[in-house]
């Protein structure tokens, strides 16, 4: 079994911090993995993992995805991530959540959080009774109405998918499945439904995919039988992990993109396999970053500016054009090329600068 400080150097975290409150059952883990490019920010995650080594597992992959996520979209910010270990789904309660906001204001600012799988608004709102630190309540931002940064932001990347694949960004004639209708499944479903996709849907919770039936019209597909649909765009938008040696071979599909974080089991050999099955994969972090790039707008100079934020995402759709287009040029896969394109741009800002700690609050 690997020892803490080995996962630490496997993921190259900057740094680890372990928490737990016996009177409110809070438990869990912060990750800061790297602060070259600003003060460190992530979501929180509360969910019933098998094991704390899983617990830990998880929390340093998110973080090191995090920090590609800001470097790739030119945010300012160093890669951080929190999970809330619970023994069930139904450990949430405010005792608990203000425990954990008391964690978080420890960092004086280093660390900043906001939603993730388990933590919403109410959950958000527990948290900002005990600090400022929190990014994600209605009340920071001025959203036109409908609006969704996430969701917006992997239909770009779709839109990028389908201008690589078939010459043409239009998604109107595409089938899309999405798997997992959530927040940003959801809206993935709204963003799609608006522009005429056919949409098929999966998911445990039959309320949801009624909603998706319903409202949008969509199909449904069993969701141990998802990765076989044929269809376009396959859009892994709940857990990770889903795209490995027993779904690859599955996929009836000509894309991979969703809003699922860490959807490569192996990115290294998951990556390369879909490239060499001539699925095009868009990097989950890329695909994903409008919900980031759209909270941390708050935390720059003058506080949250909606058309600021907003054409951010919309260069979402270039960015995943440059890296497929180099994919092609260069034969190698889309998620190896996103790592690198991150990589420089770390290196380049670290080159200029040593690591930061300062603090950043939100402006609103």
């Amino acid at each position: 079994m690997q020892g803490i400080c080995e996962q630490l150097a496997e993921h190259d975290h900057d740094e680890l911090k372990a928490f737990r409150d016996e009177e409110t059952g809070l438990r869990g883990f912060v990750g800061i993995h790297d602060t070259t490019l600003g003060a460190a920010a992530g979501g929180t995650r509360r969910y019933a993992f098998d094991s704390e080594a899983d617990a830990i597992e998880d929390v340093l992959r998110l973080s090191q995805a995090m920090t590609y996520k800001y470097a790739i979209s030119g945010i300012n910010m160093g890669g951080a991530k929190a999970v809330i270990w619970v023994e069930d789904d139904d450990h949430n309660t405010e005792e608990l959540y203000r425990s954990y906001g008391r964690m978080v204001d420890s960092f004086g600012g280093r660390f900043v959080t906001g939603g993730d799988v388990g933590t919403d608004e109410r959950e958000l709102r527990w948290i900002n009774m005990e600090t400022d630190y929190v990014l994600g309540l209605p009340e920071q931002f001025d959203h036109p109405d409908g609006y969704h940064g996430g969701g917006l932001g992997v239909l770009r990347a779709m839109e990028a998918c389908c201008d690589l694949t078939y010459g043409d960004r239009d998604v109107s004639d595409r089938h899309v499945v999405v798997q997992g209708i959530g927040d940003m499944g959801s809206a993935i479903i709204r963003y799609l439904s608006d522009r005429g996709a056919r949409i098929t849907v999966a998911d445990p919770d039959q309320e949801a995919v009624d909603w998706a039936v319903d409202e949008h019209g969509a199909e449904v597909a069993d969701p141990n039988d998802v990765y076989g649909v044929d269809c376009d765009i396959f859009a892994p938008s709940a857990l990770g992990f889903v795209i490995n040696d027993e779904t690859i071979p599955q996929l009836e599909c000509d894309i991979v993109c969703g809003a699922a974080n860490n959807q490569l089991e192996d990115p290294e050999r998951h990556g390369r396999r879909l490239h060499e099955e001539g699925i095009l994969y868009a990097p989950d972090y890329l695909a994903n970053s409008g919900r980031t790039i759209d909270d941390t707008d708050l935390l720059r100079k003058g506080g949250y500016q909606h058309d600021r934020a907003r054409a951010m995402i919309d260069a979402i759709y270039d960015r995943m054009v440059e890296i497929g287009q180099r994919s092609e040029a260069q034969d190698r896969p889309t998620n190896e090329l996103a790592d690198e394109m991150a990589e420089q741009r770390i290196e380049a800002v670290g080159s200029m600068r040593a690591k930061v700690t300062e603090r950043r609050a939100p402006k609103w």
